[in-house]
């Protein structure tokens, strides 16, 4: 079968197993909200032709941040300061 269809999210949600029979007879679905495409489904093994790229913490590798003589802080100090911002005083 092949080819690309866009669908609506509203659809996928009401209609969920006719757009997955679809994805498995070889179809790459693209959803979209509003008219904006959100994501694709596409048949196990498929690929669309640009990389997909799995979750990662560092996507931008280790930062070099210049040094600007203020405190050196431990850890435990950030997150004592983090989590004292926004709390409301009594």
């Amino acid at each position: 079968m092949g080819g690309n269809r866009e669908v609506p999210l509203r659809e996928l949600n009401q209609q969920t197993s006719r757009v997955m029979a679809r994805v498995q007879a070889g179809e790459t679905v693209t959803i979209t909200k509003d008219g904006v495409p959100i994501g694709d489904i596409v048949p196990r093994g498929s690929r669309l032709g640009r990389p997909s790229y799995p979750f990662r913490t560092d996507p931008m590798g280790r930062l070099d941040l210049p040094d600007l003589g203020g405190p050196v802080l431990t850890d435990d100090e950030i997150d004592a300061t983090l989590r004292g911002m926004g709390a409301i005083d009594d």
